[in-house]
């Protein structure tokens, strides 16, 4: 089956493309010849999902797998949630956007967090979306050098080490995405069972 990643960032394109098994075909928006920005102008995760997906396979025909991933805290009343990539301002700057969280829970004794990921899949049948949801806490600076967006900030419950400082392998095995994907390969693969 070719899927096509409705994302135009790079750490997401590899980190969803690794989760996939080898009988799935990953198709990078560029090579279907559509912009890296999709709209994205939804309220929640699952409307912006579905809106990139959406958009893709009415252009392409291809099966489409969209994410939308937000980071809630709980100190700042969830944010920045469905706005994490933007919080900063709109020219997406993941350092900025660290900069600024950090900047809101100085001093702040209460740091719970988590990353809610949804998956949406849009193909000609089925319309599906699919969710992952990892519990953590903000560190009081950014730790690590791997990962993308807020992963030097960001410590799962049950680590001593921020998404960051991990392996991409150890990162997906109980990421946010990694939980949504696992749940839409099964989807997806039960699809292909039917024919």
């Amino acid at each position: 089956m070719r899927i096509l990643l409705c994302t135009g960032n790079a750490g997401k394109v590899d980190e969803l493309g690794a989760m996939l098994p080898e009988r799935f075909e990953v198709v990078s928006l560029a090579d279907a010849g559509l912009p890296s920005e999709l709209p994205e102008t939804g309220e929640t995760l699952a409307e912006n999902a579905l809106q990139k997906a959406r958009y893709a396979h009415a252009r392409t025909g291809l099966p489409c797998l969209a994410d939308d991933t937000g980071l809630e805290v709980d100190a700042l009343g969830g944010a920045p949630g469905v706005r994490s990539a933007r919080y900063a301002g709109e020219a997406r700057d993941p350092v900025a956007n660290m900069r600024r969280l950090l900047m809101e829970l100085d001093g702040a004794t209460e740091r719970q967090a988590r990353f809610r990921t949804v998956l949406a899949f849009v193909s000609a049948d089925e319309e599906r979306t699919f969710e992952g949801i990892v519990e953590g806490v903000i560190t009081g600076a950014p730790q690590g050098k791997g990962g993308f967006g807020y992963d030097p900030v960001f410590k799962p419950l049950g680590s001593t080490r921020t998404f960051a400082e991990m392996s991409p392998e150890e990162k997906n095995a109980m990421s946010h995405r990694g939980r949504a994907m696992a749940e839409a390969v099964r989807y997806m693969a039960a699809l292909q069972r039917r024919g």
